[in-house]
């Protein structure tokens, strides 16, 4: 293999300045910040507002609280524009990881991205700071969207299955990543990308259902909301197995295959 490819990819001393953001683990998570919770902001603006403005923000405060059932609240969420959904994620209490946060972690980059990555959950650096993938995995990931010609910032936007730290970084659990997936569906509707790539096990697993491996998984086209899906490794997990990041590469260059022989972008 070339070397710069691997150098590219993070085996060799690579430090890439972004704009923010990263992760830390195969299986494990990150997480945000926020000066105000949705209670608070909520009450501010409603004193100020038009008595319509209590009426629209309704479906908000139910969706971030979760007295619905599990169907009206998707259906509530599946509505949202991008203000309201990060509200929402910023005052879920749907499970119990409401609980130890520090912050929700909604996702980052372009909200108009070709690309959409989506990894497990946050960490503790993530749950810090109140984004995806900071840290060592994270620059990975920036080193490896470089090595196919990508950033963060332009043209790729980052995800997690769930948008708050499970504790010890463990894999969130089943009733974890199903309160949180109508937000990610909702990510995915209002990106609109081209392709979505799954990072680790539990993206593939929660993205494609049943609990294939991801060797079983990789070098295929996947449906997921009615767009192509490919799957590879988490960066966490190549940190700690680095020969996996020849496969990576591999998975890489077989999605920007997929892009480049897509006709082009959908309207929305």
């Amino acid at each position: 293999m070339d070397p710069r490819v691997l150098n590219e990819l993070g085996l060799g001393p690579r430090w890439v300045r972004r704009a923010a953001g990263a992760r830390v683990a195969e299986d494990a998570s990150p997480s945000p910040g926020v000066d105000m919770t949705v209670a608070e902001a909520a009450a501010d603006e409603a004193a100020a507002a038009p008595a319509g403005a209590a009426v629209a923000a309704a479906p908000v405060a139910a969706a971030a609280s979760s007295p619905l059932a599990p169907a009206d609240r998707a259906r509530t969420i599946a509505g949202m524009d991008w203000p309201a959904l990060e509200a929402a994620v910023a005052g879920c209490t749907a499970c119990g990881l409401c609980t130890t946060r520090t912050n929700t972690v909604l996702g980052v980059g372009d909200r108009q991205a070709e690309w959409m990555f989506v990894g497990e959950g946050p960490g503790a650096e993530e749950d810090a700071r109140g984004e995806p993938f900071v840290g060592q995995a994270g620059r990975l990931l920036d080193n490896m969207l470089a090595a196919i010609g990508l950033e963060r910032s332009r043209g790729v936007y980052i995800a997690n299955v769930v948008k708050c730290r499970p504790p010890g970084n463990r894999n969130p659990e089943p009733a974890e990543a199903g309160a949180c997936m109508p937000f990610l569906r909702r990510q995915i509707a209002l990106v609109r990308p081209r392709l979505i790539v799954a990072l680790g096990k539990v993206a593939a697993a929660n993205l494609l259902g049943g609990d294939a491996s991801i060797a079983s998984l990789r070098g295929r086209v996947h449906d997921c909301e009615g767009r192509p899906l490919v799957v590879t490794y988490h960066p966490a997990y190549l940190l700690r197995n680095l020969p996996d990041k020849a496969k990576a590469w591999e998975d890489l260059c077989f999605a920007r295959d997929i892009i480049a022989a897509q006709p082009g972008r959908d309207s929305p």
